[in-house]
C-alpha cells in the first residue's frame, strides 16, 4: 500500500516577533545603555543575514557584527548604515574595499595595521578599527604580552582610528571549575590590557568581550558593548546554560512528507541497510536530507513531529529524502506538515536536542541549512 505525493516543500520558518522578543530579553539583561552589536555572520546564522539586520537595525541594535568583507558588502548593498564590523579580519588585497564601503575591520596584527595605514594614507582617509587583544583563545589577536608594544608601534599611526577594543572568551559557556577559572583569567588579562592602552593616552570609546554566554553569566558588566550571537536566534551557547534564561526559537524547520509506505516484517531501510523493521511497519519518505542541511548524523537518531506526535528517523539520512516511522501515527498521510525542529501544536522539538543527537553544537544545525531551502519571514 503506497500513499504518495511529489512535493519538495522544505522550508525554514522564521519568526521575526521571537527575534524582537530575544532581543528585549538581552536588554533586560545587560541593562540601560549598553551598546549591542549584533553578529549576524554565517548568513545570520542560517536565518537570512539581509532580513533579518534590517529587522534587528528597526530595533536599534548600534551595530553588526560579520566574519568577511563580502558580508560586511552584502548589508552595505542592502542599505544598512550603522557600523558593520569585521570580526574575521581582512587581507591585504581587501583593504581598498574596507575603505570604499566604510566598514570597520578588526585588527589582530602590526602587519595588517600597516596596511590599513598605507591605504588610508594614499586615500587621504582615516578608517575605524577594532582592536583585539588575545587573552587566551590563542586564535586571532595581539598576543596579551605584546599589547603595550603594538599600540606603541601604532601611536602615529594617523590614517587609523581605534574605535574599539576587544577579546573573547573561550569558556564562558561552560561551568566547571577550571573553565570558570580559565574565564576568570581571560578577564583579568583584558582588563589589564584595557589599562595599559588607556596609560598609553588612547582614547578608545567601546570595549567588548561579553558574548552571549557571558551575558547570561553577567561576566565583565563593566564593558559598555556586548557582542551577542546564538541568544538572539532563541538558542542557548551551551546545554549548561539552557535554563538560565527564557528564549523563543526564531527558526522552526518543516518539511512535508512525501510518501508513505507499509512494510513487511525484515525489510531494510536507505543506504547501507542501517535499519530493518521488527514488525509490519508503516514508514514516511520525508522531504528533507543533508543537502538541506539535515545533518547526516541523525540516521537512526533523530526525531520529527507528525501530527503533533513524536516519530524516530530510521535508516541513513540520503542527500534530498529521509525516512521516518510512523507506525504509531497511523492517521498521517502524504503531505503532512513534518516539523523537523521548532513547535507543532503543544509539542515541540528543541534545537538543542536535535543538537545532541548529531552530538554537535546548536550553531552548526542553523549554520548547516543550505541556501535551496527558502527562509519565510513572519511576524
Amino acid at each position: 500500500m503506497i500513499e504518495s505525493l511529489v512535493d519538495h516543500s522544505t522550508r525554514a520558518e522564521i519568526d521575526l516577533d521571537a527575534l524582537s522578543f530575544n532581543l528585549n530579553q538581552i536588554r533586560s539583561l545587560v541593562g540601560k545603555g549598553k551598546k549591542i552589536l549584533a553578529v549576524v555572520k554565517a548568513n545570520a546564522y542560517g536565518h537570512g543575514i539581509v532580513p533579518i539586520a534590517r529587522e534587528l537595525d528597526s530595533l536599534g541594535v548600534d551595530s553588526f557584527g560579520v566574519a568577511f568583507l563580502e558580508e560586511g558588502i552584502q548589508l552595505r548593498k542592502a542599505g544598512v548604515q550603522k557600523p558593520i564590523i569585521l570580526l574575521g579580519g581582512v587581507f591585504s588585497s581587501q583593504i581598498e574595499s574596507v575603505f570604499a564601503f566604510n566598514l570597520t575591520p578588526v585588527v589582530y596584527d602590526l602587519r595588517l595595521a600597516r596596511f590599513i595605514e598605507d591605504e588610508g594614507k594614499r586615500q587621504q582617509k582615516k578608517l575605524p578599527v577594532h582592536i583585539k587583544i588575545d587573552t587566551g583563545m590563542n586564535r586571532l589577536g595581539v598576543p596579551y604580552d605584546e599589547v603595550k608594544e603594538f599600540f606603541v608601534n601604532i601611536r602615529n599611526f594617523d590614517h587609523i582610528e581605534t574605535v574599539g577594543l576587544l577579546s573573547h572568551f573561550s569558556s564562558a559557556h561552560l561551568r566547571d571549575s577550571n573553565s570558570r577559572k580559565f574565564t576568570e583569567d581571560q578577564s583579568k588579562r583584558f582588563k589589564r590590557a584595557v589599562k595599559i592602552v588607556q596609560n598609553l593616552n588612547f582614547d578608545i570609546p567601546l570595549f567588548h568581550m561579553t558574548n552571549s554566554a557571558a551575558i547570561i553569566e553577567g561576566i565583565m558588566p563593566e564593558l559598555n558593548m556586548v557582542r551577542v550571537g546564538i541568544m538572539l536566534y532563541g538558542a542557548s551557547p551551551s546545554s549548561d546554560l539552557e535554563d538560565t534564561i527564557h528564549l523563543k526559537p526564531v527558526m522552526t524547520l518543516k518539511t512535508s512528507i512525501i510518501q508513505i509506505k507499509t512494510l513487511p516484517p525484515s525489510s531494510f531501510i536507505s543506504y547501507g541497510r542501517t535499519f530493518c523493521t521488527k514488525k509490519t511497519s508503516l514508514i514516511a519518505t520525508l522531504a528533507i536530507g543533508y543537502g538541506d542541511g539535515y545533518n547526516y548524523r541523525l540516521s537512526n537518531r533523530g526525531k520529527v513531529l507528525i501530527q503533533g506526535k513524536t516519530a524516530p528517523i530510521v535508516g541513513s539520512v540520503c542527500m534530498d529524502l529521509t525516512m521516518a516511522d510512523i507506525t504509531d501515527i497511523p492517521e498521517a498521510k502524504a503531505g503532512d506538515e513534518v516539523v523537523v525542529f521548532g513547535c507543532q501544536g503543544k509539542n515541540i522539538i528543541p534545537l538543542g536536542e536535535v543538537a545532541q543527537w548529531a552530538d554537535i553544537i546548536p550553531y552548526e544545525i542553523l549554520c548547516g541549512i543550505s541556501s535551496r531551502v527558502p527562509r519565510i519571514y513572519k511576524n
